[in-house]
């Protein structure tokens, strides 16, 4: 969903709890039934408590990495009293690690950690809750829901299976119609995650068949040549699914220099570059699944409310929720002009 669209649902300034509440009755007496209305404050756009920020992300060496800095960053500038203490970012556990006590030293209110490595970061997660400092844990989980107040990330499994589903309905009155895929590391959970949601999806089109899977490493260069070796492989298809738009960019270079255009293609995460070409609709990509960098300004107005003690408008409980997974939308031609200002370069 778009920035805009998803920050009104999630911290509207609307958000009232009601409930009907019977009280204990000993007497012979009917029961007569009490509203209780809960007084706890919904986060809003207006000033309130000042709160510290402390976000520790890994190097944004990949667009979608940068992104996330980003979002947090122009996120926390639009709240007068937030003050973000943001790390330089790395990709080696030990100095992200480092990082964070760093951060926990410093005694912020809140952290919003994105770890290179969730499982290697899990202890010092578990060290600043047990310092009193609540982690808002962004994307790559950690190993121990101890370790953090709330996750926030988004749907790998969704991603497949809506790419599968604009795939298979694209394809659903062509016989014998040939699918191929472009995935990305393939020791990452993640990537396990997007093909078995692509799998599953394929599943409810049984004129579909999944004939040729490559990994590459969410790289240009790697996408190109990935890419090459499967059109070399395969002389005819009539589906591509990338699970990268970074990697993307590389894929479509083969696919030009192949002169191939009898299949569609849908990438994946959301890409300004690839939404750019999905709006021109001269090549082969048709759509992108979402992986929304927007989640790290969603972070930031989550830790915002904890360091403020508000529940989210919008919801009736008194407390933000345990974990909140964002929504893999497919981006077409058609509703192209409502997600070009979530692209990221």
């Amino acid at each position: 969903m778009p920035e805009t669209s998803r920050r009104g649902l999630l911290f509207g300034t609307a958000a009232v709890s009601a409930g009907a509440l019977l009280t204990a009755c000993t007497s012979n007496e009917p029961k007569k039934p009490q509203t209780s209305q809960t007084d706890q404050p919904a986060t809003d756009n207006k000033p309130g408590k000042p709160v510290t920020i402390g976000f520790a992300g890994p190097q944004a060496d990949h667009g979608w990495l940068n992104a996330i800095n980003e979002n947090a960053k122009s996120q926390a500038e639009k709240y007068s009293e937030v003050t973000l203490e943001i790390t330089e970012g790395s990709n080696d556990t030990a100095a992200q690690i480092g990082q964070v006590k760093t951060l926990i030293n410093k005694k912020v209110d809140v952290l919003v950690i994105l770890p290179a490595d969730g499982k290697a970061l899990t202890q010092v997660g578990l060290e600043a809750m047990k310092a009193g400092i609540p982690v808002i844990n962004l994307d790559r989980i950690f190993a121990s829901p101890q370790a953090y107040r709330c996750w926030v990330g988004g749907d790998n499994y969704g991603m497949g299976l809506n790419a599968g589903t604009y795939i298979g309905e694209q394809l659903k009155d062509k016989p014998n119609a040939k699918v191929v895929e472009l995935a990305g590391i393939d020791n990452l959970e993640l990537t396990k995650q997007r093909s078995q949601g692509f799998a599953d999806a394929l599943k409810n089109y049984p004129n579909v068949k999944l004939v040729a899977r490559q990994a590459a490493e969410f790289t240009v260069e790697t996408g190109q040549a990935k890419m090459a070796q499967l059109l070399q492989a395969q002389k005819q298809f009539d589906a591509l699914w990338n699970h990268d738009d970074d990697q993307g960019v590389g894929a479509l270079r083969a696919i030009q220099q192949a002169g191939r255009d009898e299949f569609l293609m849908v990438g994946g995460a959301g890409a300004k570059s690839a939404m750019d070409a999905i709006k021109a609709d001269n090549s082969v990509l048709k759509a992108t699944v979402l992986y929304p960098p927007t989640m790290a300004a969603s972070a930031i107005d989550l830790a915002r409310a904890l360091g403020q003690g508000k529940g989210i408008g919008g919801l009736s409980e008194l407390e933000i929720p345990t974990s909140l997974t964002l929504y893999s939308a497919v981006v077409t031609k058609d509703n192209i002009d409502q997600y070009l200002p979530t692209g990221f370069s």
